[in-house]
């Protein structure tokens, strides 16, 4: 059979290019994420650098690790999409010639084993492609990583041999797994159904696409239900995470779906050319949802993390403006409490120094720590430039070895194990303060931790009837020092509302990216894949009176309306993980907060239309460049 696979793989080969594209660009990834992660996991922080720059190095290296892995798990599960809906529709499409091998004598058990064999040939080829494109894969990685400043200038992997074995068998695996549904489905083929003028199969939903649709369903509601409840990171990556859950329940029922929302095109279905394709879209289902189900894919993932990184930029902006009760805010590197509160119109000034700190934890009896970021502050003038309501507790209390916590992780009263530059200290949670998506996540006394080159904040309220220019123009003049700045609280909060999306706008720019050309390459193998088996119906169509032309324009209209419907499909998609961050977000910090990236919508939606209509009109021309009549005139 493996020699059959070959034959049928060969022939058949503009069907499986673009599956083998995108194992082969899974595999690069796979190879070159893997070499990147494991270099930045390994990297060590040079001795000697100041606590606040050695932090934002182990912050840069957490965050390309983070985006990495996202990198992986993104690759494996688009590339196992792309294989799995090849195979799917190309065995609804090759029904009739598989029914024919069982007339002859073919088993089930050698159909799944054709088909495996084309999987698996696929898998080698895409493979193989992979691992050559994977070393210049990682060179642009180092770059990119580099250039985002999440890892020093002069970063590079660091080769390991065993990574090729694991990214072919990776290729191979997805490519395997991807056919396992449907030979399955193959399997199932009668001989009598070679008898057939059309060997399609009428039923839409098959067992295996109810089940596995219902399963996902099920674990993204759950996922969209857990969200509000989990509160903080955590419930970001489980909205995005329950995006690419819904994408795959979306996916299976697109039979389903897209003949539903059909009614959306119909509004636009003008004249017999558009009644046709309309016809032709509820005709071939199957076909249409194969097209659609990478549109879907596309616009619910674009949109959902977009629109979830911008809500939660907006939010973060927002929590800052409510919580800040300071008229100006000094930024320097030098100690100058003293010297800004002796300016005149100064009423308080807040320092506020951000300390990095090992907490450690139990794990198996054993206290393991791990990095932890918290703001040094005077208890009386922090509550005095910032809005508190604590949960419990006195914020009063923070002096000496105490600590101010956020959330509700600890109690009053409880010990936290920290270590500062190394040195074990025990500390005691003295005040609780209510969840944030914003601020800080310890408070600690003034001094605790603080290093003479970190950099520090001061939140400054100016008396009652000062002028706030000239109290600005007279702080500047205080020796702020060259890299010394101040700016008004509006202003500050909207520079650092931007620092604080940067890295997460890096990681969704690096992702979306990743996630367009995959989809790309999807929309363009599903409709290469549809129009393999069209030939015969354009040229019925042909001979029924329609020219060439028409035939392509009744394509693209059929194209158009399956964008829109992907469209349409994939936003509900990514509303509802919008929507579930936007309750996770009002449950946290009390405030309603929605931003839509309309520009990324339309750009998506445009885009979208203009790769399928494209493809549609190159593989419509080359359907229909053959005589009608010698088409028609054939029965295979």
């Amino acid at each position: 059979m493996l020699r059959m696979s070959w034959s049928t793989f060969r022939d058949r080969w503009q069907v499986f290019i673009g599956a083998i594209v995108t194992v082969a660009l899974g595999v690069a990834l796979v190879q070159s994420s893997l070499l990147t992660l494991i270099s930045a996991a390994t990297a060590k922080v040079p001795a000697g650098l100041p606590a606040a720059q050695a932090q934002t190095m182990r912050d840069g290296y957490t965050a390309a690790i983070a985006l990495l892995g996202m990198t992986l798990g993104l690759a494996t599960f688009v590339a196992g999409f792309i294989v799995s809906s090849t195979f799917a529709f190309t065995a609804v499409e090759r029904r009739r010639e598989l029914a024919l091998l069982r007339l002859v004598g073919a088993s089930p058990r050698q159909l799944r084993r054709l088909l495996f064999g084309e999987a698996l040939l696929l898998g080698l080829v895409g493979s193989g492609l992979g691992v050559l494109a994977g070393r210049s894969v990682v060179r642009v990685q180092d770059a990119m990583l580099a250039r985002f400043d999440l890892v020093p200038d002069g970063f590079t992997s660091e080769w390991r041999s065993w990574v090729i074995a694991v990214s072919v068998g990776t290729g191979v695996v997805v490519a395997v797994c991807g056919v396992a549904v449907a030979s399955v489905r193959a399997a199932r083929v009668r001989p009598l159904e070679a008898l057939r003028e059309s060997g399609g199969d009428t039923r839409l939903m098959t067992i295996p696409r109810w089940v596995l649709g219902g399963v996902f369903l099920a674990g993204g509601i759950a996922l969209l239900v857990l969200v509000p409840a989990v509160g903080g990171d955590a419930a970001v990556a489980m909205a995005l995470c329950s995006s690419m859950v819904l994408v795959v329940a979306v996916a299976a029922f697109t039979p389903l779906l897209v003949p539903a929302a059909s009614w959306l095109p119909r509004l636009f279905a003008v004249g017999p050319l558009g009644q046709l394709a309309h016809a032709n879209l509820r005709a071939g289902a199957r076909r249409s949802a194969a097209t659609a189900a990478p549109v879907i894919v596309l616009f619910a993932f674009v949109v959902g993390m977009a629109g979830s990184l911008d809500t939660l930029g907006v939010a973060s902006r927002q929590e800052t403006a409510r919580a800040l009760r300071a008229d100006l805010v000094v930024t320097t590197d030098r100690e100058l409490t003293s010297r800004l509160a002796a300016v005149d119109g100064v009423a308080v000034v807040s320092e506020e120094v951000p300390v990095a700190f090992d907490l450690g934890a139990l794990n198996d009896g054993k206290v393991e720590y791990d990095s932890a970021n918290a703001l040094s502050v005077d208890p009386a003038a922090y509550a005095r430039t910032h809005r508190l309501d604590l949960s419990s507790g006195d914020l009063a209390e923070l002096r000496g070895d105490t600590v101010a916590v956020v959330g509700s992780h600890w109690r009053v009263g409880a010990v936290l194990r920290t270590r500062f530059a190394g040195e074990p200290r025990n500390l005691r949670v003295v005040a609780r303060l209510p969840a944030t998506i914003s601020g800080p996540e310890f408070l600690l006394p003034a001094g605790r931790g603080v290093e003479a080159s970190a950099p520090r904040r001061y939140t400054i309220q100016v008396t009652p009837g000062a002028d706030r220019s000239a109290v600005a123009d007279r702080l500047r003049g205080a020796g702020l020092g060259s890299g010394g700045a101040v700016d008004t609280a509006a202003g500050w909060i909207r520079h650092d509302a931007d620092e604080q999306q940067r890295i997460n706008v890096q990681i969704m720019v690096a992702l979306l990216g990743l996630a367009m050309v995959y989809t790309v390459i999807a929309m363009i193998n599903a409709v290469v894949v549809a129009a393999s088996g069209r030939r015969a119906e354009f040229a019925t169509a042909r001979v029924s009176g329609l020219t060439r032309g028409q035939v392509v324009r009744m394509a693209l209209w059929e194209a158009a309306a399956v964008v829109v419907i992907g469209l349409f499909l994939g936003g509900l998609t990514a509303s509802a993980t919008v929507f579930s961050l936007m309750t996770a977000i009002r449950h946290m910090i009390g405030l309603t907060v929605l931003s839509v990236p309309w520009a990324l919508i339309a750009a998506v939606g445009l885009g979208s239309l203009v790769v399928i209509g494209l493809t549609t009109a190159l593989t419509a021309l080359a359907a229909t460049r053959t005589p009608a009549v010698r088409l028609t005139g054939a029965r295979e």
